[in-house]
């Protein structure tokens, strides 16, 4: 989105902050209001524009193994994190060309094209640059402004679509509005639709609150909505069981439970501890894990932790699982099919997993990264909380003060730590 050269090099000498806030402006009236940036990219470390296109061959395959080092390393540079979140996030196999993901972009701006017409001509406001705050539906069941509707409402599928639209305005004026980028309502708007389009071809999850606080960043970091879609519905694919909501619990629960396992086996004084004070279940764990530490970092930060995260995890097998999940379902690569080689297109945390053979659901990194947390707060929780309510307090300290790379190495010393104590037990 923005030219690269004279930028990197200015934040080659100096903190980083200030020109990261050209990426990711702040609004003059909130800088008091937002956690200081940690995050800048360094020479030699972070992923560059340079480094970046020259781990292409001449017709466009990826060396991925290359890439994945260098942001386990340093990040990605903001000029380009756009185009590599796309692979990292299993838009695009590695292996594939110039030609074939273009191709296949092209093809996934019609569908998207498509499926925006059909919401759009149920409610004309979608694309229009322009959103809505208040409900389309009554408490009766009807619509409180007919004009907006064009679609009759009879249809249960329908209704309960239009019923949360209002609900995701709501949300997306709340999103992000520290950056300057949301001032603008076409950019409020962009959001909006991507959610709305997202809830209505996912019925089974339609639309949870903290799904902007995902998508939000993928607005700003890719231009073309459509391509912003598609990378948007990769990520929920990683994290859709996370919003999946009954009567009775929310999805992020399986991975409140696999963390209070890993607490147990990595530090059982400190779960006894959690457990006495009536926090075993981890609730206090649950924003963490629903929108990966949006709340924890600032903005900039926020990204590099994810990509850094995406980077470990990393399975290039994801672009197949995604694209063509009935043909890819069970023939997921085993360990003993996997070679050293094939391995290094594997991230750090994804390579431990498929070296031990483990394979545990809802065991990601994030589940890892929230028990470092714990571990670095370890003494305090025990000498200080007296109820879940310090717990939460104590955590909370983290805002601003945690460093990411820091706390990947350390799930990743704890991934290693909990795999070998299961091994032996």
């Amino acid at each position: 989105m923005i030219g690269c050269g004279g930028l990197w090099r200015s934040l080659m000498k100096s903190s980083g902050a200030t020109e990261l806030n050209s990426f990711y402006p702040i609004r003059p009236e909130c800088l008091n209001d937002v956690p200081p940036t940690r995050f800048k990219p360094r020479a030699g470390k972070t992923l560059s524009a340079r480094r970046w296109h020259a781990s292409f061959s001449e017709d466009g395959q990826l060396n991925i193994a290359k890439v994945l080092r260098r942001i386990q390393r340093g990040g990605v540079h903001p000029s380009i994190k756009g185009e590599v979140w796309e692979f990292l996030l299993g838009c695009y196999h590695p292996n594939s060309t110039f030609d074939e993901r273009n191709e296949l972009k092209q093809r996934r701006r019609g569908q998207y094209d498509m499926w925006k017409a059909e919401c759009q001509k149920m409610v004309p406001v979608i694309g229009s640059g322009k959103f809505i705050t208040t409900p389309l539906i009554g408490d009766d069941g009807k619509p409180t402004d007919p004009s907006l509707i064009g679609a009759p409402t009879s249809d249960k599928k329908v209704l309960e679509w239009m019923q949360v639209l209002h609900q995701i305005g709501l949300d997306v004026v709340r999103t992000d509005r520290a950056l300057e980028f949301y001032e603008s309502e076409a950019n409020q708007a962009k959001l909006w639709d991507v959610l709305s389009v997202f809830a209505w071809l996912n019925s089974d999850v339609g639309y949870v609150q903290g799904m902007n606080d995902i998508c939000s960043p993928l607005i700003i970091l890719i231009e073309n909505e459509a391509d912003c879609y598609w990378c948007f519905d990769r990520a929920m694919r990683r994290m859709r069981e996370n919003f999946r909501c009954s009567a009775s619990s929310m999805g992020v629960q399986s991975q409140l439970s696999t963390l209070s396992q890993i607490m147990k086996t990595v530090d059982p004084k400190l779960h006894q501890h959690l457990e006495d004070l009536d926090g075993g279940e981890y609730l206090f764990a649950f924003r963490m894990l629903m929108v990966l530490f949006r709340r924890e970092f600032s903005f900039a930060d926020t990204l590099y932790l994810w990509e850094l995260m995406w980077g470990m995890e990393y399975n290039p097998s994801n672009f197949s699982k995604y694209e063509e999940p009935d043909r890819t379902k069970g023939k997921e690569a085993s360990s003993s099919a996997v070679n050293d080689k094939t391995l290094k297109q594997y991230g750090k945390f994804e390579r431990k997993n498929m070296k031990t053979g483990h394979a545990e659901e809802n065991c990601s990194l994030a589940i890892f990264l929230v028990a470092s947390v714990l571990e670095i707060k370890n003494r305090r929780i025990l000498t200080e909380a007296k109820g879940v309510d310090d717990v939460v307090q104590i955590l909370g300290d983290i805002t601003s003060n945690l460093d990411a790379k820091k706390a990947c190495t350390e799930a990743l010393k704890l991934q290693k730590k909990y795999l070998s104590k299961t091994k032996k037990a």
